[in-house]
């Protein structure tokens, strides 16, 4: 029987990014797994603190980040955004670099799609479509939420977040683990503490 995953993630969140490689992963390795990753708004979700200009200088850099890479995503057809995000991820998450023109045609060009659609990370237009996005996962879920979201046969998570990409027998256990958590009627919320972003080596 296939599983069925949606993963809802936002371009600056290195959480999401996590969780989108260790799930992408699990599906290269089962062929009864689907994920289908699919756009949220860190933008969005902050909206009202953007506009009352209460974030720090490190959160509004972040909200930057969040904001040209969800309209440079929105930008494309739905099929190119999974390979889009990844080609983005690894350049935000891993050589921690702005989203800047250079970098979007850099990440358009290694996934075969038009360079001159790096103009799209400055072009307010778009930001109907990462809105729309929002307010799709938003649903979803059935509540306001951050990312990442999971969906698993249709029934939505927050999380898992994870601080590092768990392979071999801890990936699918995890895997598994979340499957069951999502099926269950009765389950709500379970979290333990953490501090930090997670560490990525991989992508």
């Amino acid at each position: 029987m296939e599983t069925r995953i949606d993963c809802y993630v936002d371009p600056a969140c290195p959480f999401a990014w996590a969780t989108s490689r260790w799930l992408t992963d699990i599906a290269d390795q089962r062929v009864d797994v689907t994920v289908t990753l699919r756009q949220m708004s860190l933008v969005t979700l902050n909206a009202e603190a953007i506009a009352g200009g209460e974030m720090d200088p490190s959160m509004a850099h972040h909200m930057d980040t969040s904001r040209a890479g969800g309209r440079l995503l929105a930008s494309v057809d739905p099929s190119h955004f999974a390979e889009l995000y990844a080609a983005l991820g690894r350049r935000v998450h891993l050589e921690h670099v702005d989203i800047t023109a250079d970098v979007a045609r850099d990440a358009l060009t290694e996934c075969g799609l038009d360079p001159g659609q790096a103009a799209a990370i400055d072009d307010p237009t778009l930001d109907e479509r990462v809105e729309a996005a929002h307010a799709h996962a938003v649903r979803i879920y059935g509540e306001s939420s951050g990312t990442p979201i999971v969906a698993v046969d249709g029934r939505a998570l927050f999380g898992p977040v994870i601080t590092e990409i768990p392979t071999g027998d801890e990936a699918f256990e995890l895997f598994d683990a979340v499957v069951v958590l999502a099926h269950s009627s009765s389950f709500a919320q379970m979290q333990r503490p953490r501090s930090g972003p997670p560490t990525l080596t991989k992508g």
